[in-house]
């Protein structure tokens, strides 16, 4: 079923001399109800056809056929104001979404490939808050991309690689304690690699020790190896096991480690294109007819960098993969070192160089002072869940007493909290965590969106006895010839008129890479479930309308925990 939206955008389409794809995001949402469900702004025609943006308007108009598109249109000024036709959207899209149930939003394949970069912590630290956000965004877009029909492949670029690495073997020989390493192996881990900063100021003999062992590492020493695959292994046994608590998943954790074998082949074709030069021994890349600085690709000691792994992992993930897009979750700061990552993929003659797309991010900060690392530097995220949930559970005991299953509610609500506390912001801007507003059941937060699921299962539960749960098939048979022409209080409209919103901001969300518009969408839903909830009573309606009404909540709760379950956050039916 195309969305009204689309409807509007084709129905354009053979008017004037623009795609449905260029006319649909300038299709806006007027301010007040009265002036139509969506608006189309005739002012982008003015210059083209050389009239007038209000002239266009009444001439569109007055070319378009009643029943052209289900629902009318008006021109006011420069505007042509569309309304979708109210028992049309109430029986088609009810329909639709009561029937489809938990596949509500799902497409069909695309035949497509979308492969997408994030997470990326380093091996033997422990899980920081500031891979939060490239976690929680880059899974909600895998989720959002699955959900439309693409295949879709999540790989965790671990960091696994590095002269931290030569670090870490000679702490780990000089003070390690086997024991301790198998009881909290990365905090332990964390703890040597600190441990050798601070006596490396002592003793800066150690430095060259650590480089030492690296190059060990490197010409893969049968020791050494041994040490970093143990120090590897348990990491990522640590790492999967807070994913899992989150809810996060991955089709691969190939790391930095895994294109070493790739470097020379990917610098000899940089070499080969003309692009690299010497300079004191390293090995660079000339970006500066590009407007871009210089690229390292090599130190004098041999390392490679981090783009010359880039390079050599998009080459290899094409090879694999053959993506339509190859999304990198990562922070802002990263922007130049994209900018010279693409340009040299263009250069390197590679035709999916654009393709490739950095979906940057803003840093996140905590209001609250006091929740600072054991370490005193860094935040760690299992530290930051544990008290969501901890804070989750002492507003439920005050709130709902009696609940069956508090700690069941309380990591639902707490994971929750988290991240759609980050989501719900735009990706791009920063992003102040306070742990009030986040846990707000009245706010702009997960809980609030929550909240409104499970009052909505209270109620169907109520009329439809326990076994109201599921798609809702079962219990709204016939209950739409009942029920059409019976919701016209304005709450009422409201509400199917967002609900008939959520494909569009589905399809927006994964178009702009920004799960942000889903989770505002969720937002306005509960907020517009709310206001009818307070004046449109369910339970105590007569006969019909009673079914009509259920009828439209049922639509709400499937709506809302799909929208919910694709941003990665479970939807309770008790809190």
């Amino acid at each position: 079923m195309l969305t009204f939206k689309e409807e509007v955008a084709g129905l354009l389409s053979s008017l004037i001399a623009m795609s449905p794809a260029e006319i649909a995001p300038l299709l806006e949402i007027p301010p007040e109800p009265g002036m139509g469900d969506y608006a189309f702004p005739c002012f982008v025609l003015a210059r083209r056809q050389k009239k007038p943006p209000h002239v266009i308007a009444a001439e569109l108009a007055a070319r378009i056929e009643p029943g052209s598109i289900p629902g009318t249109v008006q021109n006011r000024g420069p505007y042509l104001n569309f309304y979708i036709d109210r028992p049309y959207l109430f029986e088609k899209l009810l329909l639709e979404i009561t029937g489809r149930g938990i596949d509500y939003g799902k497409e069909k394949g695309q035949n497509k490939t979308i492969v997408i970069d994030y997470s990326a912590p380093n091996i033997a630290k422990p899980f920081g808050v500031g891979h939060l956000r490239s976690t929680v965004i880059g899974s909600a877009l895998y989720r959002i991309y699955r959900a439309l029909g693409y295949r879709v492949v999540g790989i965790n670029h671990i960091g696994d690689w590095g002269t931290q690495f030569g670090k870490l073997i000679v702490a780990f020989r000089r003070w390690g304690d086997s024991s301790q390493l198998q009881k909290d192996p990365v905090h332990y881990l964390y703890h040597l690699y600190v441990q050798f900063h601070r006596e490396a100021e002592k003793e800066p003999e150690l430095n060259e020790e650590a480089r030492y062992w690296f190059r060990k590492l490197e010409l893969e020493d049968e020791d050494a190896v041994g040490i970093w695959e143990h120090f590897r292994g348990l990491s990522l046994i640590e790492f999967q096991r807070l994913y899992r608590l989150m809810g996060i998943e991955f089709d691969s954790y190939q790391g930095e480690s895994f294109y070493n074998n790739m470097l020379e082949e990917t610098l000899e074709l940089v070499r080969e294109k003309g692009l690299l030069k010497e300079s004191e021994g390293a090995l660079l890349a000339d970006l500066e007819p590009y407007g871009l600085p210089p690229c390292l690709l090599r130190k004098k000691d041999g390392a490679a960098l981090y783009i010359t792994r880039d390079l050599a992992a998009a080459i290899y993930r094409y090879k694999t993969y053959r993506f339509s897009k190859l999304l990198y979750v990562v922070g802002a700061e990263q922007t130049l070192h994209f900018k010279q990552f693409f340009k040299l993929l263009e250069l390197l003659g590679f035709p999916w160089a654009d393709d490739c797309i950095h979906v940057p991010f803003g840093l996140i900060h905590f209001k609250d002072g006091r929740m600072s690392t054991r370490e005193g530097k860094v935040i760690f995220l299992e530290d930051v869940i544990n008290r969501a949930i901890e804070m989750a559970q002492n507003i439920i005991r005050e709130k709902n007493p009696g609940l069956e299953n508090k700690e069941k509610a309380a990591k639902a609500v707490g994971l929750g909290a988290i991240i759609f506390g980050d989501l719900v912001n735009d990706r791009i801007k920063d992003v102040e965590f306070d742990w009030e507003k986040v846990l707000d059941f009245s706010g702009e937060t997960a809980p609030y969106v929550q909240y409104a699921h499970a009052r909505i299962c209270s109620i169907l539960k109520k009329a439809l006895g326990e076994s109201a749960t599921g798609s809702g098939e079962r219990h709204f048979d016939g209950a739409l010839a009942r029920a059409e022409g019976l919701l016209e209080a304005p709450e009422e409209e409201q509400l199917l008129i967002t609900l008939a919103r959520f494909k569009e901001q589905l399809r927006r969300a994964a178009e702009e890479y920004r799960p942000s518009f889903l989770a505002r969408y969720l937002l306005d839903l509960a907020r517009d479930f709310n206001k009818f909830y307070h004046n449109c009573p369910v339970l105590t309606a007569g006969g019909s309308l009673k079914e009509a009404r259920l009828l439209l909540i049922e639509g709400v709760r499937i709506v809302l925990h799909n929208g919910l379950e694709l941003l990665g956050i479970e939807a309770p039916e008790e809190m």
